[in-house]
């Protein structure tokens, strides 16, 4: 089977003509989203982590 640049160029332009980008909205919307549950871990994380540190220190008695 011998590649064909011309035809490849051709089957890549076909390809690209149908993909679909998102709307300006959907962006904001999607990136919003995004940013509100890097939010959200960010806090169960804090949360967790201080939950930990005040069972260490009350379990071994060591910490500030």
């Amino acid at each position: 089977m011998a590649f064909n640049p011309a035809k490849f160029l051709r089957d890549v332009r076909s390809e690209a003509a149908k993909t679909t980008w998102p709307t300006r909205r959907e962006t904001l919307t999607t990136t919003g989203l995004v940013l509100a549950m890097v939010v959200v871990t960010i806090i169960f994380f804090i949360v967790v982590d201080q939950g930990i540190s005040l069972a260490m220190r009350a379990l071994f008695g060591i910490g500030s």
